[in-house]
């Protein structure tokens, strides 16, 4: 019985679903962009001039808001052309490939950063999230949200920044937090010529599965901390192997859900690393 019910409405169904996926995905579209004020302000005018041409019966009015409705489809195109171009550009993207290679060049940024930052002796602490959040350790800290990058990186720690003391957290391609206080080890067969970059790393890599990478203000000396071990005096070369080897996994199929927030949320990243980015500078 159930069977025949469903064979005879699936095409309803899969129409409320088809409605109920658009609905949403305009929803999450409109939010927060520059042209929602103005489609809001016509869907109140509209929907005011419906009840009064329903109310009152007038046909002239009904006529021209029906055609009316198309002239407004093509004016929404018009309004939001660049976010339906990156909406677009995202759904063309391949994220089987483009998951590996993201992977890669979020390595790079931290060995480009690396690079720049031991040849003029800056210090430098990065946690590298993996599968245990960091959250906790961000909350000391100060939020940043923005597209992580060396230009970025180096802002922060510069000397004499507001925020260049404490660590950093990353997550995938952004910066999470700022000036964080990691957790100092408690061992004791480290030697005390150990600063405290290097405690503070070995520290967050005892408790998390994060990545924490250091650059030694006094020797621009590379390290990195992971499952408790500190491996001091690396080169750019071993860094990045060692990075790979670690942070570089094969590609997940993603769920429904991530393919319709992935071009919102990017949308909605980029807004906040343009406020970011305002906010240090």
């Amino acid at each position: 019985m159930i069977l025949d019910w469903f064979h005879q409405h699936w095409r309803a169904l899969l129409e409320i679903a088809i409605l109920a996926v658009t609905i949403y995905a305009g929803i999450r579209f409109l939010r927060g962009t520059r042209g929602a004020p103005i489609v809001t302000g016509f869907l109140i005018v509209l929907v005011a001039l419906w009840l009064v041409t329903a109310g009152l019966r007038l046909e002239v009015l009904s006529v021209l808001l029906r055609n009316f409705f198309t002239f407004f489809a093509v004016a929404v195109i018009v309004l939001f052309q660049p976010e339906l171009r990156r909406i677009l550009a995202e759904l063309g993207n391949l994220p089987f490939v483009n998951s590996l290679r993201e992977q890669r060049e979020n390595i790079e940024v931290i060995v480009r950063t690396v690079e720049r930052l031991a040849d003029v002796r800056i210090g430098m602490l990065v946690a590298i999230e993996q599968s245990i959040s960091l959250q906790e350790v961000g909350e000391a800290g100060i939020p940043v949200d923005c597209e992580a990058t060396p230009e970025m990186l180096e802002t922060i720690f510069f000397p004499n920044n507001a925020v260049h003391d404490g660590g950093v957290v990353i997550k995938g391609d952004r910066i999470t937090h700022a000036a964080c206080i990691f957790p100092l080890t408690q061992r004791q067969d480290l030697s005390r010529s150990l600063g405290t970059r290097h405690r503070a790393a070995i520290g967050l890599s005892e408790e998390t599965d994060a990545v924490v990478v250091v650059v030694s203000e006094e020797t621009g000396a590379i390290s990195y901390a992971y499952k408790g071990q500190l491996v001091r005096g690396i080169s750019l070369e071993e860094l990045r192997a060692f990075l790979t080897s670690v942070l570089v996994h094969a590609p997940r199929p993603r769920s429904l859900r991530e393919w319709l927030r992935a071009p919102f949320v990017r949308r909605n990243s980029s807004s906040s690393e343009t406020h970011s980015r305002l906010t240090l500078s």
